[in-house]
């Protein structure tokens, strides 16, 4: 039994919404990182600081000298931390105005986030309920829980070029250049898989 508001909750109702969410996020359920709706999907490399378009297990295209978070990388990521989620994660946004030229909004955090912080004990079984509420309610985690939000792959727009090409600076999203950003579009859109390993 888990407890949630201050009553007990039988496992076996958990399950079946986990069950349930895994057919409601394919982030959550699908270990194969080649989206079955799209066929090219891009790797981040954050241990070569290298992005990588592909297409089923083909190379298409790479760029080098991207920038991650300065708190290096995570598998639970945590507001504040400034690490890079590790995951596999859809774009969910294109944001052609973003103050980083452009940004694509990426799904995090995710269920399977959200249960590895729990067992961590990052997060509380009774925020873990109210969480998975929220999920019910919106389909999505929000962006302002303590696993934080607004992760992307974005260009640098008003940031120092020079920083960029000699340090992670970002507070937990992947940095292009705005010209590789640019092009990086050429190749991707709402749905395209992303995994960040």
């Amino acid at each position: 039994m888990a407890v949630r508001y201050g009553f007990p909750v039988p496992l076996s109702a958990l399950r079946t919404v986990f069950a349930w969410l895994a057919l409601l996020l394919p982030s959550a359920a699908m270990p194969n990182p080649v989206h079955a709706v799209s066929p090219t999907w891009v790797l981040i490399d954050t241990t070569h600081e290298v992005a990588r378009v592909m297409r089923g297990d083909n190379e298409v295209d790479e760029f080098r000298n991207i920038s991650i978070g300065r708190g290096g990388v995570s598998r639970v990521h945590i507001e504040g931390d400034d690490t890079t989620p590790l995951g596999r994660y859809h774009i969910t946004r294109v944001d052609r105005d973003s103050r980083f030229h452009v940004f694509l909004g990426l799904d995090y955090p995710t269920i399977r986030q959200l249960d590895e912080a729990n067992r961590r004990g990052i997060v509380s079984t009774n925020r873990y309920g109210h969480l998975l509420d929220y999920v019910l309610a919106h389909g999505r985690l929000p962006q302002d829980s303590i696993l934080g939000g607004h992760i992307g792959l974005h260009g640098l727009g008003e940031a120092d070029p020079a920083i960029h090409a000699r340090l992670n600076w970002t507070g937990g999203c992947v940095a292009f250049t705005d010209r590789q950003i640019d092009r990086l579009l050429t190749y991707v859109h709402v749905g395209t898989t992303v995994v960040i390993r």
